[in-house]
């Protein structure tokens, strides 16, 4: 059966898919392979291996939201870094009325994303070309998410100033990690007071379909980001708060 693997996996989240969404995500299958032999889009190319390590990956946030979080129409997401759109467009497939902007600074990663938004039918959906640093100090976007998530590979410290200032009051960061995460989590602490956050839950997420540990830190917003943040472009990295 076509998608068994992300089927088998998102009902292990409390995940059902209806006829439509299956075929968008077998459309995003299709068109990720073929793009890819144009642009360096994924190393991850085999059918089983893109539905767990992109798609159900993607999908693992979801057990970081509450049941009104999912339910609301209101909904909206801030994906960073998104690449080939991981985990913003497979969130979007699952929750088709929320809003999502997706953020990438590689040109030929946002032409191929707005040609997969409309090869899918996805509307309410964003691309921006561009450096997060730059765009979460316009007023459009600036503590304006429910949800900010990322799966650009980088310290918490790092990713905590470039999603927090997107997020709004109440609003949340959810960060994706592997392997050993504790040393990691606490040096983020200064960011995390810093930029107006607060550590509220780390959940792993349990399923054999990965082969390995994997967790979701949940950063909660509870004051405004001060306006210096995020810094200027690679400052983040280079020197971490």
């Amino acid at each position: 059966m076509k998608l068994d693997k992300l089927i088998q996996g998102a009902g292990k989240l409390g995940i059902k898919f209806n006829g439509k969404q299956l075929k968008q995500f077998q459309t995003y299958y299709e068109e990720l392979i073929e793009w890819n032999k144009k642009f360096n889009l994924t190393s991850i190319t085999d059918y089983q291996e893109v539905q767990v390590k992109h798609f159900l990956d993607s999908l693992s946030v979801t057990s970081a939201l509450t049941k009104e979080e999912l339910e609301n129409s209101n909904f909206n997401i801030v994906d960073i870094g998104t690449g080939a759109g991981f985990p913003g467009v497979p969130l979007k497939i699952l929750l088709r009325e929320a809003r999502l902007v997706l953020i990438e600074s590689v040109g030929k990663k946002t032409t191929f994303l707005r040609q997969i938004m409309a090869k899918l039918g996805l509307d309410n959906v964003e691309v921006i070309q561009g450096r997060a640093e730059e765009i979460a100090h316009s007023p459009l976007y600036r503590e304006q998410f429910a949800l900010a998530v990322s799966r650009a590979v980088a310290l918490l410290p790092v990713l905590l100033e470039l999603a927090l200032p997107f997020c709004r009051i109440d609003g949340k960061f959810v960060a994706q990690k592997k392997g050993e995460i504790g040393a990691e989590t606490n040096r983020a602490d200064k960011a995390t007071l810093t930029l107006g956050g607060k550590l509220g839950e780390v959940k792993r997420v349990e399923l054999e379909e990965f082969g390995d540990e994997r967790y979701l830190i949940i950063f909660d917003k509870i004051s405004p980001t001060p306006e210096k943040y995020p810094r200027r472009p690679g400052l983040a990295r280079r020197r971490p708060i």
